[in-house]
C-alpha cells in the first residue's frame, strides 16, 4: 500500500526521458514546470469541451452547429497538450542559432509536431466557425480553409527544418496569414453586416479577436522554433494563453454571440428528423403532389378510358 503513494506529483518527463528519441538527443528541453502547465492547458481544454456540449443540449439539435465545431476545437487540443504535457510528440530538431544563455544553451531543441497536428485540425474548424457567422459563399470558404492549411504545414516544415531555408517556409505562411486576414477583416465582414447587424456584431467580435490573436503566433514562432531566442518552458506558456484565449475563450464568445442567431439567417438550413413541417411547405408539397397526381391521372385516363380525354391526348400528340 505505501507503494501506491510513494510518489505524488508530475513524473511526466521521468516515465517520457528526451534520451528515447531517436535518432537524435534534444538537449533544450521542457523541464516539469513546463510539462506542469501542459497539463494545466489540458484541463482547460476538457473543462471548455463538456461546458460546449452541455450547453449543446440547451438548444434543438438543427441548431448546434456552432456549438459542436466549438466544443470539437478544444477537444483536438485536449488531446494535443495531453500528449505535450506527457512529454510525447516532439521531434529534436538541431538549431539554426546557437545561443549562450543557459536556458537555451544546446545544439538540438525540442520541436513539439503535434502542436502542428492540432492546428491542421482546429484552425479550419476556428474558421469555418467564423465564417459560417458571416454566411460567406462555400467557394470563399473553402479557398480560405485551403489557405489555412498551406499556412500550418508550411510552418511545421520551417520548425523541423535545420538551416536558414526554413525562413522561407516561415515567408509562406505569412504570406498565407495576411490573405486569411483578409477574407475575414474584409469579404466576410461585408458579408455579416448585410445579414443584419446582430450578426455583424457578433463576427466583428469573433473575427477581429481571432485574427489579432493569430498576428501574435509568428513572434512565438520565431522566438522559440525559429530564432531559439526564449526557453521552450517559456515557449509552452506563450502558445498555451494564445491557444486559451484562441479557442477556450473564442468559444465562449462565439455561442454568447450566437444565442439569439437562428443558423437559418445565415443559410444553415438544418433539419432533424422529428421536426414538423412548415405549414407553407405542408400546403406547397400538397400542390405539387396534386398536380403530379393529376398529370399521372391525365396519363392513365388517356389510356384506359375513352371520350374527350382519348381525344385531348390525341390532339396533344399530333
Amino acid at each position: 500500500m505505501e507503494n501506491i503513494f510513494k510518489r505524488a506529483g508530475n513524473d511526466a518527463l521521468r516515465e517520457n526521458p528526451n534520451s528515447m528519441v531517436y535518432p537524435r538527443v534534444s538537449d533544450i528541453n521542457i523541464t516539469i514546470r513546463g510539462s506542469d502547465w501542459y497539463w494545466a492547458v489540458t484541463a482547460v481544454m476538457g473543462a471548455a469541451t463538456l461546458v460546449f456540449v452541455a450547453l449543446a443540449f440547451r438548444v434543438p439539435r438543427s441548431k448546434r452547429i456552432f456549438h459542436y465545431i466549438t466544443a470539437a476545437i478544444t477537444m483536438v487540443a485536449t488531446i494535443a497538450y495531453f500528449t505535450m504535457g506527457s512529454n510525447l510528440g516532439y521531434a529534436a530538431i538541431p538549431v539554426e542559432f546557437v545561443r549562450s544563455n543557459p536556458k537555451v544553451a544546446g545544439t538540438a531543441r525540442e520541436i513539439f509536431y503535434v502542436r502542428y497536428i492540432d492546428w491542421f485540425i482546429t484552425t479550419p474548424l476556428l474558421l469555418l466557425d467564423i465564417m459560417l457567422t458571416a454566411g460567406l459563399p462555400w467557394p470563399t470558404i473553402l479557398y480560405t480553409l485551403l489557405l489555412d492549411e498551406i499556412m500550418i504545414v508550411t510552418g511545421l516544415v520551417g520548425a523541423l527544418v535545420e538551416s536558414r531555408y526554413k525562413w522561407g517556409y516561415f515567408t509562406f505562411a505569412m504570406a498565407a496569414l495576411f490573405y486569411i486576414a483578409y477574407n475575414v477583416t474584409w469579404v466576410g465582414r461585408k458579408h455579416a453586416n448585410a445579414l443584419g447587424s446582430n450578426i455583424g456584431r457578433t463576427y466583428l467580435m469573433v473575427g477581429a479577436w481571432t485574427i489579432f490573436l493569430w498576428f501574435l503566433y509568428p513572434i512565438a514562432w520565431g522566438l522559440s522554433e525559429g530564432g531559439n531566442v526564449i526557453a521552450p518552458d517559456s515557449e509552452a506558456v506563450f502558445y498555451g494563453v494564445l491557444d486559451i484565449m484562441a479557442k477556450p475563450v473564442f468559444g465562449a464568445l462565439l455561442l454568447w454571440g450566437h444565442r439569439n442567431i437562428d443558423p437559418a439567417t445565415l443559410g444553415l438550413h438544418i433539419r432533424d428528423y422529428d421536426d414538423a413541417m412548415h405549414p407553407s411547405e405542408k400546403s406547397g408539397f400538397g400542390s405539387a403532389a396534386a398536380a403530379n397526381n393529376g398529370a399521372t391521372g391525365g396519363v392513365t385516363g388517356a389510356n384506359t378510358a375513352p371520350g374527350v380525354h382519348n381525344d385531348t391526348t390525341a390532339t396533344a400528340a399530333v
